[in-house]
């Protein structure tokens, strides 16, 4: 039985080029901080890769800091920032309710551990952060901010946040801006320049790379203090020796990625739409979560009221539907979604989620699977729950 992978935003499979450019360099030797001939080789690597990730980002290559994926790069960010201006007496940081844990998770540990006043910025219905709601927040006290992190789109629900306007209010403050574009880089216009952030987080593996590579933009003045010490490497910010291999199929993921975004995301709005639709008529009481309009291309979120988000994940793996649930799962225990409660949604509605993921693989015999499944899944779903 083959099956239907609609889990893109997790993990989406590696591109022909980015395999490619890859698997060149896995048989060289080279550290790319040596100076004789093996060392220059892999150098140069990693310098047109660098080069390459800039100029389909447009970003400078000297902004293009290297990391070990998207978490390493959110960390650098959001605790480099805070360390670098909380000794100009700035503390508070402003983190959309919404974030990744990668982000979150770093800005808790901050206020835990270092002194930080932790603010979540409220969201709509759609998991969106007003323009209103963040300049309420600065400007009780602009001069105590330390940054502002607000994700490019949510890996949730898909939702797309207004970040060039977000960004300009924190820098009519003087407040640096970091924003994780993980899930945007590739199924959106991501211009690093034009989008006004000083930080932007993205990685290797959502875009069609290899895992355990990603990069961290950097504006060039904004200078975060390392979290990692060492040699001294990627502007003296991002200490240890780079997997040249991964970087080079990074590079080339981004690349292939950006260069068919507009061709890759109408298809998969057409693909989406078609889901969203026929998984309506299966389900008419399913509730579509995030921005009905305003959300990535390949994403599909639902609640399946009377059923736990677990029980259907599991019921239609074993169906060969393969998603994930909105819900994050510690001890064995599931939790709601963060992201459904600061939407305003209950615990229960929480529970009973599913995210649908599309990417470049995607077809429409994925949907037809799923579709073919769905209704005799979530019925017997809710019979498990009423017992």
């Amino acid at each position: 039985m083959e099956s239907a992978y609609l889990d893109h935003a997790a993990t989406t499979p590696m591109l022909p080029e980015a395999i490619e450019a890859m698997t060149a360099q896995l048989g060289r030797v080279g550290n790319a901080s040596s100076l004789h001939a093996a060392g220059r080789r892999t150098r140069r690597v990693v310098e047109e890769s660098r080069e390459t990730i800039a100029y389909a980002l447009g970003a400078r290559p000297s902004e293009v800091v290297f990391t070990s994926g998207g978490t390493e790069a959110d960390n650098l960010a959001i605790k480099g920032l805070y360390w670098a201006r909380r000794a100009g007496g700035a503390s508070r940081i402003l983190i959309s309710a919404v974030e990744h844990h990668g982000a979150l998770d770093p800005a808790h540990w901050l206020g835990d551990r270092q002194g930080a006043t932790v603010e979540l910025l409220d969201v709509d219905e759609y998991g969106r952060v007003h323009p209103q709601t963040l300049r309420a927040a600065i400007e009780r006290d602009p001069e105590s901010v330390a940054l502002v992190s607000v994700m490019w789109a949510n890996n949730e629900v898909g939702t797309v946040q207004p970040v060039r306007v977000l960004a300009g209010i924190a820098h009519d403050h003087g407040i640096p801006f970091h924003t994780d574009a993980v899930q945007a880089v590739g199924q959106l216009p991501v211009v690093f320049t034009g989008s006004g952030v000083d930080a932007l987080t993205l990685s290797g593996h959502k875009v069609g790379g290899p895992m355990g590579v990603g990069a961290l933009l950097l504006a060039r003045g904004v200078d975060p203090v390392p979290v990692l010490h060492g040699g001294g490497q990627e502007r003296d910010v991002r200490s240890g020796t780079l997997d040249a291999p991964s970087v080079a199929g990074f590079a080339a993921a981004v690349k292939t990625a950006v260069a068919r975004q507009a061709e890759t995301s109408a298809r998969l709005i057409g693909l989406r739409d078609d889901l969203i639709r026929r998984v309506r008529q299966a389900v008419p009481d399913v509730i579509l979560n995030g921005d009905p309009v305003n959300r990535l291309p390949g994403n599909a979120h639902f609640s399946f009221p009377g059923c736990e988000g677990d029980a259907l994940l599991m019921l239609l793996d074993a169906k060969g539907v393969e998603c994930s649930t909105g819900s994050a799962c510690s001890a064995g225990v599931a939790q709601p979604s963060h992201v459904l409660l600061a939407m305003g949604a209950d615990a229960v509605r929480a529970r009973g989620s599913l995210r649908f993921s599309l990417g470049h693989t995607s077809t429409e015999a994925d949907v037809d699977r799923l579709i073919a499944v769905l209704g005799l899944v979530v019925e017997r779903a809710r019979r498990a729950g009423l017992s």
